[in-house]
């Protein structure tokens, strides 16, 4: 079935139908590439597990509001405007988000969680689902990273008497009043968290891997390019991909300026164990704690595309482009270099682009006798 807003295509087959593509996710990367798709008279399903529009930012904590959101971009075709800085970013992106399906007439299809996407008759693609199964020609993967946060591993973790939470978890400051906090990570949440927790709690503590790299001075667009040109480089190579953020460096603001300045953002190198009471160092010196908060980011939530075998000896799926090497069919969008909101974007129309050669392709191919 198709839309007739504005022209736009879609589908309101409940499961079991046969469409052009299926997109995995509603976020920045699946709404763009919907939007694209719509444009190109595709038939097409987005399925989210969500339980409503916003993708990861509706599970953002309340403290993050719209004003202190890094790098967010406008979907395709729709700006987002006078928008209060002081709201929650889970309320002003979430409401944009809708206000975005509605006007492009984007069906998505919500709470669905997709199990398996495996080889299916004729050369199609099936997606087992919770809500059915889909038949598609090519599927445009589209499930960021919020799904897998990433917890590591250290001597004596489970024994530690105190609470421990990930990023994906993270409250907001409020409950960490007059608590001893250890913050894990070197990334910009790991540096969010500090900044604000440090305002309630009894003390805190930042670790990392190695030494943070601030960034001061401007970040343009030939940086832009080289930041995600090493990230690509990794892709291409069939290398688990890194953020864009990760090889940015942090921003060098006001805020985290006087975060250094008061000895917030002083950084220890990581411990060696956890202990009951908290951590510990070779050299001997410790840290109690009553939380450890692991600001360790994310891996790609691809494990559903586990039985097409894409998967590099390297451990990560290699693209060209936004395709998959292993599978034409198969399109990744904010995967690796375009795991940005401007990056999503543009990777959503390339992606269209390619399926739409495929697909164009396959209706001209002859077959062979």
């Amino acid at each position: 079935m198709r839309s007739t807003g504005g022209g736009y295509a879609g589908t309101d087959r409940d499961s079991d139908g046969a469409v052009d593509v299926v997109v995995v996710g509603a976020g920045q990367a699946g709404l763009s590439s919907a939007y694209h798709l719509a444009r190109a008279g595709l038939d097409h399903v987005v399925l989210d597990h969500a339980p409503r529009p916003g993708g990861a930012w509706q599970f953002r904590w309340p403290s993050l509001t719209y004003g202190r959101v890094h790098g967010m971009h406008a979907l395709p075709g729709m700006e987002l405007t006078g928008a209060d800085p002081l709201r929650p970013s889970s309320e002003v992106i979430g409401e944009y988000f809708a206000a975005y399906e509605d006007r492009f007439g984007l069906r998505v299809r919500r709470p669905v969680d997709v199990a398996a996407v495996r080889e299916g008759d004729g050369g199609r693609l099936r997606v087992e689902t919770t809500a059915g199964v889909w038949s598609a020609r090519a599927l445009i993967n589209a499930t960021g990273t919020w799904d897998r946060p990433f917890w590591p591993r250290y001597p004596g973790q489970e024994t530690f008497r105190g609470r421990q939470l990930h990023t994906a978890n993270y409250p907001g400051p409020q409950e960490f009043a007059g608590l001893r906090v250890i913050v894990v990570g070197g990334g910009t949440s790991a540096v969010q968290h500090l900044l604000e927790i440090s305002e309630v709690a009894a003390r805190t503590t930042w670790v990392t891997r190695r030494p943070p790299v601030f960034r001061d001075g401007g970040f343009g667009e030939a940086e832009g390019r080289a930041a995600v040109a090493l990230v690509d480089e990794r892709v291409r190579r069939g290398l688990p991909p890194q953020s864009v953020v990760s090889v940015t460096g942090l921003p060098l603001n006001e805020a985290v300026r006087a975060g250094l300045a008061s000895g917030v953002l002083n950084r220890l190198p990581v411990f060696d164990r956890i202990t009951p009471a908290g951590a510990a160092w070779a050299d001997g010196s410790r840290v109690d704690a009553d939380v450890i908060l692991w600001a360790t980011g994310f891996r790609a939530a691809v494990d559903h595309l586990a039985p097409l075998r894409l998967r590099e000896p390297g451990g990560g799926i290699r693209v060209e482009g936004t395709r998959a090497v292993r599978d034409e069919r198969i399109h990744l969008v904010g995967y690796g270099p375009s795991a940005s909101t401007i990056g999503a974007n543009r990777a959503g129309g390339a992606a269209v682009r390619e399926i739409r050669r495929l697909l164009s392709r396959d209706r001209t191919a002859t077959p062979v006798l």
